[in-house]
């Protein structure tokens, strides 16, 4: 298929580390972008951290809630990325926060009450020196699906540390080839879906 429509991504980085301490989660997610970028496909980050999110699942949660900002640039974007770290087996609070305000999309809708968010695709980056990241995953991508987002096949890629380590994945001297191979798959899959979307939105 040729690539014809021009696409956009966002990361939303869900690291526990404001802007500038170097975070983990933000390299995947940026590895991610550069993936995409191969398919054509332009891309920002956004640490949540770094924005006062509020909690709730209101689109806007009015007194300075910035996740309106934030949505903006989501709802410009045709594929999203979400970057967590793991903790305690989980994916962070702001990962979690994230999914609670994106519950908020289910109740804007088109005029055939399908979900704005809908032809979006999404897609998962996890890292951590512990377990959890098929755990992560399998949560993350089961909200967006429920939110709207369409998941891409192989749509998660992940990096854990050996058990009980103590690596985290900003010390490596490189990125390991099965990380690399399966973030190339992720993008590769998730523009086309992306682009296929675009052309032939759903009806």
């Amino acid at each position: 298929m040729t690539e014809t429509a021009s696409l956009r991504a966002l990361a939303l980085v869900c690291s526990l580390k404001p802007s500038p301490a170097p975070s983990s989660s933000e390299k995947l997610a940026r590895e991610v972008l550069d993936a995409l970028g191969e398919h054509g496909v332009t891309g920002d980050v956004v640490r949540v951290v770094d924005h006062d999110v509020r909690p709730g699942v209101e689109v806007d949660m009015g007194d300075g809630d910035e996740w309106p900002a934030v949505r903006e640039r989501m709802m410009a974007a045709d594929i999203l990325v979400v970057a967590t770290p793991t903790w305690v087996g989980h994916m962070s609070s702001v990962a979690q926060r994230v999914l609670e305000r994106l519950d908020g999309e289910l109740s804007e809708t088109d005029d055939s009450g399908r979900p704005l968010i809908s032809g979006k695709v999404a897609c998962v980056a996890v890292v951590g020196n512990e377990d959890g990241a098929h755990k992560i995953s399998a949560d993350l991508m089961q909200g967006l699906d429920d939110i709207g987002f369409t998941i891409p096949a192989q749509a998660a890629t992940y990096w854990n540390d050996q058990a009980m380590g103590g690596t985290d994945y900003l010390d490596l001297d490189e990125t390991p080839e099965a990380v690399a191979s399966t973030t190339s798959t992720l993008a590769a899959n998730a523009a086309h879906l992306a682009r296929l979307l675009k052309e032939h939105p759903y009806s």
